[in-house]
C-alpha cells in the first residue's frame, strides 16, 4: 500500500526567539533530572518551554496510557500558542498511538516536530499522512548531554528561514559512489521494521533512505533489513545513508550486511553519518528534497 503523500510536502514555519516549544511524551517515561537539563538548553537558546502538567504520567513502560499520550500530542498540535514540538524521549510506544492521532487537524496546524529513535514512527506517519516535513534530531533527554554541534544544528533547524544547508560526513564511508536526489526519509531501523505490514507501512519509492540503530546484534540488523526488503519497503529507493549503529557490533560487519542486502540496488550508499544514538545527532529534515553525493560524503538541501 502506497502511503507517501499525494500532495506537496508542508514545510512548517520557523521560530523566532521567545516562541513557545511544547514537549510531548509519546513513548517511554523518563528521568526528571535529565529531562529538565535538556529543557534548560532550549531556554538558554531563548525559547519558552511549555511542559504539560501530565507529561510525567507512567503506565508500566509507557508515559501514560495510549489515549493519554495521543491526546496530549493532539492538543500540542492544536494549540496555536505552541510553535514547535520536541519529544521528551524515545524508547517504546510511539507506534501504539498512531491510530489515535488526528492527522487532518495536524495537517491544518503544521509546526516543527522533532525526535528520533522510537519517535521515527511518528516522523514517518506525520509525513506520509499529512505531508508534514518533520525533523530527525535530539529529544529532550539527550539534549542536555549533546555536543555543541548537535545543539547548533537544532537551533539552526528551529530558526532558519529556508533550510539551505549541506552536511558533510567527516568520518563517512562511501560504500557505493554516485549521487542521487529525493526527499529524505527513514530513521530508526527497529522502529521502521515494526511498521511493515501495518496501515503505516513505510514505502520509500523515490526517497533517500536514512537508517540508524542502537544495541542490536548484527544478526538482528540482517533480519530487520531483510524483512523490510521482502516487504517492498526498499523498492525504488534513490539512495541510502547510514547513521550511527551504536553498540551493534563491529562496523565492518554492519557494512558487510548492508552491502549484501542492497547488492542489486543501483544506488549511492554513504555510511558513518553523524545522526542517531551517538553523542552527535545532527538535525535532519525528513520529507524535504535532498541531494546525496556519496563520493563527496555530503547531503544537502537547496
Amino acid at each position: 500500500m502506497k502511503t507517501t503523500p499525494f500532495f506537496e510536502p508542508i514545510l512548517p514555519p520557523r521560530l523566532v526567539p521567545g516562541d513557545a516549544i511544547g514537549i510531548a511524551a509519546p513513548a517511554s517515561p523518563f528521568d526528571t533530572e535529565i529531562f529538565y537539563r535538556g529543557a534548560d538548553v532550549l531556554k538558554d537558546m531563548g525559547f519558552k518551554v511549555c511542559i504539560p502538567d501530565d507529561i510525567f504520567a507512567k503506565k508500566g513502560y509507557l508515559a501514560g496510557s495510549d489515549r493519554h499520550r495521543a491526546e496530549s500530542l493532539n492538543r500540542l498540535f492544536a494549540d496555536r500558542n505552541i510553535k514547535a514540538i520536541l519529544c521528551a524521549k524515545g524508547g517504546f510506544g510511539s507506534l501504539r498511538i498512531l491510530p489515535l492521532l488526528d492527522f487532518e487537524m495536524i495537517r491544518r496546524h503544521p509546526k516543527i516536530f522533532a525526535g528520533f529513535s522510537d519517535v521515527s514512527a511518528l516522523l514517518w506517519a506525520l509525513y506520509s499522512r499529512c505531508g508534514l516535513v518533520t525533523f530527525h534530531g535530539p529529544v529532550i533527554t539527550t539534549l542536555g548531554n549533546a555536543d555543541q554541534e548537535t545543539k547548533d544544528a537544532l537551533l539552526s533547524m528551529l530558526l532558519s528561514a529556508d533550510l539551505r544547508l549541506e552536511i558533510k560526513a567527516e568520518k563517512g564511508i562511501t560504500l557505493r559512489g554516485g549521487s542521487a536526489s529525493g526527499p529524505l526519509a527513514g530513521g530508526n531501523l527497529s522502529t521502521l521494521c515494526h511498521l511493515a505490514g501495518t496501515p503505516f507501512a513505510p514505502v520509500f519509492i523515490g526517497h533517500i533512505l536514512f537508517l540508524e540503530d542502537r544495541g542490536e546484534p548484527s544478526y538482528k540488523i540482517d533480519r530487520m533489513l531483510f524483512q523490510m526488503k521482502l516487504s517492498g519497503c526498499f523498492d525504488g529507493i534513490a539512495g541510502l545513508i547510514l547513521g550511527e549503529f551504536q553498540d551493534c557490533g563491529r562496523t565492518e560487519e554492519i557494512l558487510k550486511i548492508v552491502n549484501n542486502i542492497f547488492r542489486e540496488y543501483d544506488i549511492p550508499i554513504l555510511a558513518g553519518f553523524d545522526a542517531g544514538h551517538g553523542k552527535r545527532n545532527l538535525a535532519l529534515p525528513m520529507g524535504l528534497e535532498a541531494e546525496l553525493d556519496a563520493d563527496e560524503k555530503t547531503v544537502g538541501w537547496a
